[in-house]
C-alpha cells in the first residue's frame, strides 16, 4: 500500500544494500510480512504514466523488474519502502499521480507537523482532512460520526474516474496509519467498505484494515467506534521526526491487524516453521475447540492451511532474498523433507522456482553511477 515521505535524502540513487540475515533475524523480519507485487506494479505504473523509466528506480531499490511478471511475487518491506522513496523523488508527487494535482514532496510532513499540535484525534483528523483538501482536487477525505460510529470516508470528485482502486488504497492507508500513530495504538476497524469491485489482491486487506469487508459500495470508508475520536494525541514534533524518517514502512507494518486469530496463529507457527503443529494442537493451546477454530478462521476469510502456506512463503522469500543459504538448507528449515517438495510448494506460491526467484531478487548493478530516473519535477 502506499504512503509517502521519508526524511532521508530523496536524491540518493544508491542501490539498497544486500542483507545477510541469521535465522532469528529472518523470522523477526518475516513477522512484519511481505508486500504483494501488486503494490510494486501500481507505483511502477505511476512512473511510466509520467513518461519516466521505472527500471532504474526498481534496480536502485533492490527489486528486479522480472518480478513484475510474477503474479504471486512478494517483496520485503524494506525494498518496497526504498522504491516508494525513489518514486516520490522522481515524480515529486506523494500521491503517485493519482490526482490531477501533484501532492508535492514535503506535503505529508507539513501535515504531520501540524496535526500533532491538536488536542485529540477528532481535531487531528479534521485538520488532516482540511490539509488534503488543499493538496488534492479529485478526492475528498471526510470524517463524520453517527450513533456512536465514526467513519473515515473518501469521496471521489469527479466520480467518473475509471480506476480509483490504488488512489483509495493509498489515501486510506495514509490517513488511517496517521490516525493510529497520533494516538499511539492500532484503532480497531469495525468494517471497511470500498467503492469498487473486489480486486484480486483483496487478500491483503484484512491485515491492513479488517476482515469485515464489503465491495461495490457507494463510497470507500472505514468504520470504527466513535469513542476513539476523543483519544488524546500523544505525539509531538520531536516524535514526528522519527515517524517521517522511516515512512512508509512504519505505517504499512506497525499498525497492521495483529490481534486477529489468524495473526496469533501466524506468530505461533513462525516459532517452529520446521515443525508446524497440527490444527488440533493449536486449538488446544488457544483453549478453543478445533471446529470452533476452523469456523472463526473462516469468519476472517482464512484457513489453517492457507496460514501455514503464507508463513512458509514469507520465510522462503526472506531467506532467498536476504541470505546466501542454499535452497536445500532453506527447504530443511521450513520443514520440507526433500528439496523437491519445497520446489513444488514454492512454484504454487510464487509461480516460479526458488532459484529463478532468487536471481530475480538480485538485479544487476547499474552500468554507472549517474542518475537515470529522469529529472525531478519542480
Amino acid at each position: 500500500m502506499s504512503l509517502t515521505i521519508s526524511m532521508r535524502d530523496p536524491k540518493s540513487h544508491r542501490a539498497a544494500p544486500p542483507q545477510t540475515l541469521s535465522r532469528a533475524q529472518a523470522r523477526a523480519q518475516t513477522g512484519k510480512g511481505t508486500i504483494s507485487i501488486y503494490f510494486v506494479r501500481s507505483v511502477v505504473d505511476a512512473v511510466r504514466a509520467r513518461g519516466f523509466a521505472a527500471e532504474p528506480l526498481l534496480r536502485e531499490a533492490g527489486i528486479s523488474a522480472e518480478l513484475l511478471e510474477v503474479p504471486q511475487a512478494r517483496v520485503s518491506p524494506q525494498h518496497y519502502s526504498a522504491l516508494w522513496r525513489r518514486v516520490i523523488a522522481c515524480l515529486d508527487d506523494e500521491f503517485f499521480g493519482q490526482d490531477s494535482r501533484r501532492m508535492k514532496s514535503g506535503s505529508f510532513a507539513l501535515m504531520v507537523r501540524s496535526v500533532v499540535h491538536c488536542s485529540n484525534l477528532r481535531a487531528g483528523l479534521d485538520r488532516a482532512a482540511r490539509f488534503l483538501a488543499v493538496f488534492l482536487d479529485d478526492v475528498v477525505v471526510e470524517i463524520s460520526e453517527t450513533d456512536g460510529t465514526a467513519q473515515l470516508a473518501i469521496r471521489q470528485c469527479p466520480p467518473t474516474r475509471l480506476s480509483v482502486v490504488f488512489a483509495h488504497e493509498t489515501l486510506l492507508v495514509m490517513v488511517y496509519g496517521l490516525a493510529c500513530w497520533l494516538v499511539g495504538r492500532r484503532i480497531p476497524v469495525l468494517a471497511a467498505e470500498f467503492a469498487y469491485a473486489r480486486p484480486t489482491h483483496s487478500g491483503e486487506y484484512p491485515a491492513l484494515f479488517t476482515s469485515t469487508m464489503r465491495f461495490d459500495e457507494p463510497r470507500t470508508r472505514l468504520l470504527f467506534d466513535a469513542a476513539v475520536l476523543n483519544l488524546p494525541i500523544v505525539q509531538s514534533e520531536r516524535t514526528a521526526k522519527d515517524f517521517l524518517r522511516i515512512a512508509p514502512e512504519n505505517i504499512l507494518l506497525k499498525y497492521k491487524n495483529t490481534q486477529s486469530l489468524a495473526a496469533r496463529i501466524r506468530r505461533r507457527i513462525r516459532q517452529v516453521p520446521d515443525e508446524i503443529p497440527e490444527l488440533e494442537i493449536i486449538a488446544r493451546e488457544l483453549n478453543i475447540a478445533p471446529v470452533t477454530l476452523r469456523r472463526r478462521l473462516r469468519g476472517e476469510g482464512q484457513s489453517y492451511q492457507a496460514i501455514k502456506d503464507e508463513v512458509r512463503r514469507d520465510l522462503a522469500i526472506t531467506y532467498l532474498s536476504g541470505t546466501d543459504k542454499s535452497i536445500r538448507d532453506i527447504a530443511m528449515e521450513l520443514g520440507f523433507v526433500e528439496p523437491s517438495a519445497f520446489h513444488r510448494a514454492f512454484r504454487k506460491w510464487a509461480h516460479t522456482s526458488p532459484g529463478a526467484y532468487r536471481r530475480a531478487e538480485s538485479p544487476p548493478p547499474p552500468a554507472d553511477n549517474s542518475p537515470t530516473s529522469g529529472p525531478r519535477r519542480r
